[in-house]
């Protein structure tokens, strides 16, 4: 749905929004490659992922290698 970067100094955050846990594992495939290039010369110091409960559990083994804390979705914005 939506991706941008800002920056702090030399912190870049990127915040991305996808409709379902489907849509994070897609582009987890699509950015691969550019991702191991990003780690290999950069630390990530914090992932976090948000949503429903149930879509939660989806990307957790996909992105375990990530260490990334999850939040669960229980009021605001919702398909």
């Amino acid at each position: 749905m939506f991706y941008g970067f800002s920056f702090c100094d030399n912190e870049a955050h990127r915040r991305e929004g996808y409709t379902d846990a489907e849509g994070v594992l897609n582009q987890l495939e699509n950015v691969d490659a550019p991702l191991q290039a990003a780690r290999s010369i950069a630390d990530i110091i914090r992932l976090e992922v948000h949503g429903p409960e149930a879509e939660l559990a989806k990307p957790r083994e996909p992105l375990s290698a990530l260490n990334p804390k999850y939040y669960v979705l229980k009021f605001g914005f919702r398909n």
